[in-house]
């Protein structure tokens, strides 16, 4: 007897899972107000410096920290309740946000304040990433944890298609710095709903190891090493977080400069992105258990990179909105893909500092790719930056797939 067809239903993890249902929708509550935040400092270092390379920098200043201490952040992470530690870090979040607004409110925001201010969320996302992705599995089952992975991602850019345009008015109407005291108010929801999180006990009991940080470390190491597919798809992570993330670092120059456009335009090429974002994350939800896998990371790789090109050589709003939107669906595709593959295969004890690796790799290049788009586009126009970035991108992935055809059939 062969078993049903499984439908197109890409909220049905929602459903099933109580625990998952109430982290959802806290997170995504609170997302809307990160990329409200997110939006707005970039938007900031522009006004502050008019210098594409200074918004560069404080894109790098914001993921710096995951290249630094992720690793220990997750053997941290393995060693405590997952739950236990994202709360805390959701609290040091209100502080982070209510002092950006308060500096950038009474005038006093300076490009030293804003960068420094932007370090310290990024020390806490270094620590809080790998335990809430670490934590995923243990709100749903191994079953689910493909969807919920996926529509983990839909929430998150739900939210970037919201805060955009939500801080665009805000902008206009009341100020920049209202964007960040809105973000502080939001970080509310996501603890309320973790508040009411139950999860049985022996689930997320802290780790027992007798490791120092440095052996933890070399042991999450090790595995991925030794795993011929998770080492291709680490080295995959690294390859498309140093030459396609900086697309989203180089967005307001590329409005500004390029296209334009004012505040509300880039708030609009944001909502574009996650737009495309969007319909990725639902449709590999809907359809992650019976997704042929390889297959789709394979055209998802290859198109961002194309889509990039022609984005970077458009002059029309129009056509750059819909190659954004292209960007976040193959971007999407080819995140949430890979994190599924990951999570499936580590073990549970591991899962902490695997998930760090792949935070260092994939959100710590990020600064590396921002600095060297940043200084590119100072020196040689945002324009020739990204469409460069992009026909990197496109060969790269051309050539990585089809040096190694285990990941097309993954």
């Amino acid at each position: 007897m062969t078993a049903p067809a499984r439908t197109f239903n890409p909220f049905r993890v929602l459903a099933v899972h109580r625990n998952f249902r109430l982290f959802w929708f806290g997170q995504t509550a609170s997302l809307i107000g990160t990329w409200m935040q997110q939006v707005s400092t970039a938007w900031l270092a522009l006004e502050l410096t008019n210098d594409a390379f200074m918004v560069g920098i404080v894109g790098a200043a914001g993921t710096l920290p995951m290249l630094l201490f992720s690793m220990p952040a997750g053997v941290f992470a393995d060693k405590s309740r997952k739950l236990r530690l994202v709360r805390f870090a959701q609290m040091c979040f209100v502080v982070q946000a209510t002092t950006l607004w308060w500096f950038t409110w009474s005038g006093h925001v300076t490009i030293g304040v804003l960068i420094a201010l932007v370090l310290v969320s990024g020390m806490l996302e270094a620590f809080e990433i790998p335990a809430r992705q670490s934590l995923i599995i243990r709100l749903v089952n191994k079953d689910d944890l493909q969807d919920a992975i996926a529509l983990n991602s839909g929430g998150f850019n739900l939210a970037r298609i919201i805060g955009p345009s939500i801080a665009a008015v805000v902008i206009a109407q009341l100020g920049i710095a209202w964007c960040f005291g809105i973000n502080a108010l939001s970080y509310v929801a996501v603890l309320i709903a973790i508040s009411m999180i139950r999860i049985p006990a022996g689930i997320d009991e802290p780790g027992e190891s007798k490791h120092s940080t440095m052996q933890g470390i070399r042991e999450a190491f090790a595995y991925v090493r030794g795993d011929r597919m998770m080492w291709i798809l680490i080295r995959v992570v690294a390859l498309f977080s140093l030459l396609g993330i900086p697309i989203l670092t180089m967005l307001p120059v590329m409005a500004r400069d390029h296209l334009n456009l004012g505040a509300g335009g880039y708030g609009a090429l944001m909502m574009s992105f996650g737009l495309g974002a969007l319909l990725g994350a639902l449709i590999i939800a809907g359809q992650g258990g019976v997704l042929r896998r390889g297959r789709v990371l394979t055209v998802s790789s290859v198109t961002l990179g194309l889509a990039m090109l022609v984005f970077g050589v458009s002059t029309s709003p129009i056509l750059s909105g819909a190659m954004l939107v292209v960007c976040g669906m193959a971007m999407m595709g080819n995140n949430a893909l890979i994190n599924g593959l990951m999570q499936s295969r580590m073990p549970d004890a591991l899962r902490a500092r695997v998930m760090a690796l792949y935070v260092t790799v994939y959100i710590g290049m990020h600064p590396v790719g921002s600095a060297v788009a940043g200084w590119f586009a100072r020196e040689v126009g945002v324009s020739y930056t990204v469409t460069g970035m992009g026909t990197l991108l496109f060969v790269s992935a051309a050539l990585v797939f089809r040096r190694y055809p285990e990941l097309r059939r993954a």
